[in-house]
């Protein structure tokens, strides 16, 4: 007999707990959050009926604390565990120790968690259901044995984690020198991200796409597929962009990729929500990669074509239900698009960003969803995954969907923390998106940076700084404290026009501008960098708006000061502008070949000790960063002076990471 859930404790955060906790509240099931201390104004908190506190911030102190988890559940009375994706949800230990609390694990039982939490044993088990599989080896600690195992496979290669997921603990080995340090840093990689720190080695496809077929099993028998989701734009092999179904799966791939899905689910008694993961190659033979015994993060792209609610479905499992009959008759209607939006500093090689967002507002409306896991005021901390929101659209035709997806990301009002917005519209508009022809290597042909810059046009930021410009003298007039009617800039003899300067990602801004009032209404005498823009017309500005006319064009410009950062929305696209003071303190500069942490993260390790002679591109230090690790390199070659930071340490933006002195004129290098 099936045995309802009634209270549901999440053990996850961010979007995807919010998420879960959406759909228990429509089959009356309470909910019980878990947050850190890094978290405790995060909305998914306010979103639970309660919320217990887990101390500490990072993932290993806080979430990945099966004992704390269960405690929690415990505590509240909840019934059943949700483990949503990544942190604990592909650990057999936590699935037991939910079982043994006598709690409901909505998940799949922890036998079929830990015969496939091993990718090398998941791929025996399906080499023997007849599931075409890659050739790969296992790593220990004779180097000799792993080296011969390489030469076996070929390379290029992949070094995997044995466990978890997200991309963590993956590397490409093109050639034999670098495997050894390859092996380790995937180790140390996946040992911080997922618990477990074992790695393998797998022949490396060229131009593959990466297709994943969504399965679903009950405790009655039944398993069924739900098509295949296309994940094949990824970059450090995370998924940027996904969809469903594949442009490049027609119906008879599709029936094959599906059988052979299902074939995998039963050979090992699949209950629940899971996923199965193919490589598909140019020739169109597809390759067994692993089981997602979880949600996946790009699930919606399914619901939005079948009409489902994999959560749902879930917990109907969970309570022993057959799966209901709309989900093993299901079809594909339409198409769907999905973008994750990230805290990332997509230039700088895609360094993972942190801080406050001082606003978050993406368009809605038919067709589009966003599932959110930051608000207005939200922090990005350095402990979690960089991930801010997944923003879906579904439309009768692939081409509807990534206009009405592009749409709504163009127009979204993102301020505070750095993202990868402009790289995700230029992707959805970038022809051969747009036509397809996508596999993994698809930014190796497409440079992100210049992906990024497609959705800025030319004369933005000269535009944008006089529209800040312009509504920061109307913010000052309006805080006067004497004189408020006289006008902005009024002197009792012309003299030089007002200034204020600015510098941005693009450079440097500066901006003089005189405001001058007639009979038929204000204009603008104004220069940007010398350039003079001429009299434009002023049709109205406010602190926050700006209407005017450049070259008979008139816009209307939005800004949004915070302190002395100016973020600056238009048609033109978005700027963040930071105001130079006009009369900078003189402050004391670092020394002479400091090298600056350029993210904020914890000190892995360091790689060189002083008086050490390093090349340019030299790893100095190795920072872990919302749980992947960023080598950090020598700018130039030289001599190192100081080694400012050991292993352990929390490092914020801009702080001394080592000092490397340059060569004398002549000096020898050994």
């Amino acid at each position: 007999m099936p045995t309802p859930i009634t209270k549901l404790l999440v053990a996850n955060r961010g979007e995807i707990a919010s998420r879960i906790m959406r759909t228990a509240r429509q089959l009356d099931i309470a909910t019980v959050a878990v947050f850190s201390d890094a978290d405790v104004d995060a909305p998914f908190v306010a979103d639970a009926d309660e919320a217990v506190r887990l101390p500490g911030s990072s993932a290993t102190d806080t979430y990945l604390r099966a004992d704390l988890l269960v405690a929690a559940a415990r505590t509240t009375g909840a019934d059943a565990v949700h483990p949503g994706y990544g942190f604990l949800s592909e650990r057999a230990e936590f699935a037991q120790a939910c079982v043994d609390a006598g709690l409901v694990f909505v998940g799949p039982p922890p036998g079929v968690i830990e015969a496939m939490g091993s990718k090398v044993r998941a791929k025996e088990i399906m080499s023997a259901a007849g599931v075409p599989v890659l050739p790969g080896a296992t790593t220990g600690d004779d180097l000799e044995a792993v080296g011969r195992a390489a030469e076996e496979i070929g390379f290029p290669l992949l070094v995997k984690a044995t466990h978890g997921g997200g991309g963590r603990g993956i590397r490409v080995v093109e050639q034999s020198g670098g495997l050894v340090e390859a092996i380790q840093s995937a180790r140390r990689e996946a040992a911080s991200s997922s618990g477990g720190g074992d790695v393998f080695l797998e022949r490396y496809v060229t131009l593959p796409r990466h297709v994943e077929v969504q399965i679903l099993g009950d405790v009655h028998g039944n398993v069924t597929h739900l098509f295949e989701r296309e994940c094949s734009l990824q970059r450090r092999f995370q998924k940027v962009v996904e969809e469903a179904p594949s442009p490049a799966v027609d119906p008879a791939l599709r029936t094959l990729m599906g059988d052979a899905a299902v074939a995998a689910a039963r050979a090992i008694g699949y209950v629940g929500a899971g996923t199965v993961e193919f490589l598909l190659d140019p020739e169109g033979h597809f390759y067994f990669l692993e089981v997602n015994t979880r949600l996946q993060v790009e699930h919606p792209v399914t619901e939005m074509v079948t009409g489902l609610d994999l959560v749902l479905v879930q917990l109907l499992v969970a309570e022993g239900q057959p799966l209901p009959p709309d989900v093993l008759g299901a079809s594909i209607r339409g198409h769907a698009v999905e973008a994750r939006l990230y805290a990332e500093d997509v230039p700088a090689g895609f360094l993972p960003a942190t801080g406050r967002v001082h606003r978050f507002s993406i368009p809605g409306g038919p067709g589009l969803r966003v599932d959110a896991g930051v608000a207005d005021g939200s922090t990005v901390s350095v402990h979690y995954d960089p991930l801010l929101a997944k923003v879906v659209a579904h439309g009768a035709t692939r081409d509807e969907a990534c206009r009405r997806l592009a749409a709504a990301l163009d127009d979204a009002v993102l301020h505070g923390v750095v993202t990868n917005r402009d790289l995700l519209v230029g992707i959805l508009r970038e022809p051969d998106f747009r036509s397809g022809q996508l596999d993994t290597s698809y930014f190796e042909r497409h440079d992100p940076v210049r992906l990024s810059r497609s959705r800025h046009h030319d004369g933005a930021p000269e535009i944008h700084a006089l529209a800040a410009a312009l509504a920061g003298q109307e913010e000052r007039r309006a805080a006067a404290p004497v004189l408020e009617s006289v006008p902005s800039g009024w002197r009792n003899v012309v003299n030089a026009p007002q200034s204020t300067t600015y510098s941005s990602a693009g450079g440097r801004l500066e901006v003089h501008y005189r405001i001058r009032t007639s009979r038929g209404g204000r204009t603008v005498e104004a220069e940007v960098n010398g350039e003079g823009l001429g009299e434009v017309p002023l049709r109205a500005s406010s602190p926050r708006h700006v209407d005017l006319e450049l070259a008979g064009v008139r816009r209307v410009v939005s800004v949004h000061r915070v302190g002395d950062v100016s973020y600056v929305d238009s048609g033109l696209g978005s700027s963040e502008l930071f105001e130079e003071p006009r009369f900078p303190e003189p402050r004391d500069l670092e020394a002479p070949g400091s090298l600056l942490a350029s993210l904020p993260g914890t000190v892995v390790r360091t790689v060189v000790r002083a008086g050490d002679h390093v090349e340019a591109g030299t790893v100095v230090v190795v920072l872990e960063a919302m749980k992947m690790e960023q080598p950090v390199r020598a700018p130039r070659r030289g001599t190192v002076k100081e080694v400012a930071v050991s292993a352990g340490q929390v490092v914020d933006v801009g702080a001394v990471l080592a000092v490397i002195e340059e060569p004398v004129d002549g000096e020898a290098e050994g």
